[in-house]
Order: C-alpha cells, then structure tokens, then sequence
C-alpha cells in the first residue's frame, strides 16, 4: 500500500510558464480577491440590514454571496501566493483538503442557483400562492438540501480520490487541487474512474443547467400575459440570473464533461467560475436591480449616521 500512495505533496504547474506574466497576475488576481471580498460582503451587509432579508430572492442571494465569498478563499489564495512563489507545492492532505471544499461550495452554490430559479418561477408562475410556498421554513429547507447534496457530491469524489494510487510523477498541471488534473496522476487504468467522475460531476451539471433553462423558458413564456411594467421588471430580475447561471455553468460543463484523459484548456477555463464569475456576480445583482441600490444607499446611510453620533 506504501508503494501505491508514495506521493506525500504535489507541485503545481500554475497557470503560466513565464515568471513576467505571474508576476503581472498576481497584482490581477489580488485586486480580483478584493473586488470579491468587498463586493459580495456589501451585498451580505445589504440584504441582513435590510428589509431585503424577509424576501425570499434577497435571502438565497445573501447565502449565494456567502457560498462566492468562501468558494474563492478556498482557491484564490494559494493561487495569489503561488504567483509569486518559484516553488507552487502543496501537501498531500492539504490537496484533499482543498478538493473536498471546493466541491462542497461550489455544490450547495449550484443548488443555491437552482433555489433562486424555483424562487423566480413560483413568484411569476404562481403569484398568488407565492408567499405560502415559498416561506422562511421552506427557503431554510432549501437551503439545508443545497448543504446535504454538497456533502455527498463532494465526499464521494474525495472517497474515490483517496482510493486512488498515486505513486509519482507529482505534478500537477493545474493551479489547484481538483479532480481531474488529480487523475492523469494515478498509475492505474483510470477509464472507469473518469466515467464515474462524469457522471458525479459532468452529468450533474448538465442536466441542472438544462433544469434551470427550462424554467427560465416557462417563466418567459409565462410574462406574455403580464402588463408592460411587470413584464420589464420580471425581465430584469431574470436576466439577472441568466447571466451568473451562464457565468457558471458554461464553463463547468466545458471542464466536467469531457474525460480526464483528453487534452483541453481546463484550467485557463476554471478561471471564469473560482475567480470571474464571483467577482461579477455582485455587479450583476446591483447594478440592474433597483431595489438593491435603494437599500444598499439606506443601509450606507444608517452606518454613517451611527457613527457620526
């Protein structure tokens, strides 16, 4: 067993050969973490100071924020150290460590999205049975589900992984600790492997994606009865959604679909849902939705007021 699971650290390939070019992304990726940092704390502090919080939407978005904020810290971080580090290395059990995390966020996040689309169908599908469906006991539901499908998803990647020999070379060819750059390492056949990792993941994703776009299309089609107003309103809020679910699950789907075996652009693609897309998710959400911009400037207002006294 000793000689099948020789590896104790991995070593990172990193996004780029040139140290020119980390060094110029490593002030980039900073000034992303911060962008991430601040923005999706706003929107946090926005929603629970607020009378936002008592709306359904507002409050998936809340915990949406919270699930983008620590996704990235679990990536983005050692991503910015390793940018500057001439040696990107990390031990084994940290690896695991940060694969199972990954996974876990980034699963109740997908759940979170898909809340957010039930949210928006019953609100312009069923109008009137709006508030009894979607209550604070069934949004906390929702959410506890989104955490419970997380945790299986990821634990039973992290169970496979660790089943797995790993008996060198250790270099991964990736900037973080991920499933399927962690695959090309193993010195077994991997085929059954990469298809159970398909169909956790790749298959996953897709049929939510496909799930989500369908309600999207019975929610359109569903505003043709409505007045000018709420019509453009609906529109807003959706298009709202469309975008990060797109921002999302595009590339998602584009790095766990396709077998581990292949050769594609995973990791310059993996870029666009760890570090992109929770960094536009808070301009998305505020700049097109009126109601977040009144309350963010109420909320500013009170804090300043607060401490002037």
């Amino acid at each position: 067993m000793d000689k099948e699971k020789n590896v104790t650290e991995f070593i990172f390939t990193g996004l780029w050969g040139s140290r020119h070019i980390e060094l110029i992304f490593f002030f980039l990726f900073l000034l992303c973490y911060l962008a991430v940092l601040a923005g999706n704390s706003v929107i946090m502090l926005t929603v629970t100071h607020s009378r936002l919080v008592e709306q359904p939407m507002y409050y998936f978005l809340c915990h949406l924020s919270l699930m983008d904020l620590c996704y990235t810290s679990t990536v983005v971080p050692r991503l910015i150290r390793d940018l500057a580090a001439s040696r990107k290395s990390i031990s084994f059990d940290s690896c695991m460590t940060q694969l199972f995390t990954a996974h876990l966020l980034a699963g109740v996040e997908i759940f979170i999205l898909v809340s957010m689309a039930l949210d928006r169908y019953v609100a312009i599908v069923k109008p009137l049975h709006y508030l009894t469906i979607m209550s604070r006991r069934r949004c906390n539901a929702l959410l506890g589900a989104a955490w419970a499908v997380g945790f299986w998803h990821s634990l039973a990647l992290l169970l496979m992984v660790l089943d797995l020999p790993f008996c060198g070379p250790n270099q991964i060819n990736h900037y973080i600790c991920d499933v399927k750059p962690l695959l090309k390492l193993v010195c077994k056949d991997i085929r059954v492997v990469s298809i159970l990792v398909i169909a956790n993941s790749g298959m996953v994703v897709v049929v939510i994606f496909l799930v989500l776009v369908a309600s999207y299309v019975a929610i359109l089609y569903n505003l043709r009865t409505r007045s000018s107003a709420g019509r453009l309103k609906a529109l807003s809020t959706c298009t709202s959604h469309i975008m990060v679910v797109v921002l999302f699950f595009v590339p998602c789907i584009y790095t766990y679909v396709l077998p581990a075996g292949t050769e594609n652009r995973d990791k310059e693609i993996s870029v666009f849902y760890t570090v992109v897309a929770p960094m536009l998710n808070p301009l998305i959400y505020t700049l097109r939705n009126r109601e977040m911009k009144v309350a963010m400037r109420r909320v500013c207002s009170r804090l300043c007021h607060s401490e002037l006294k």
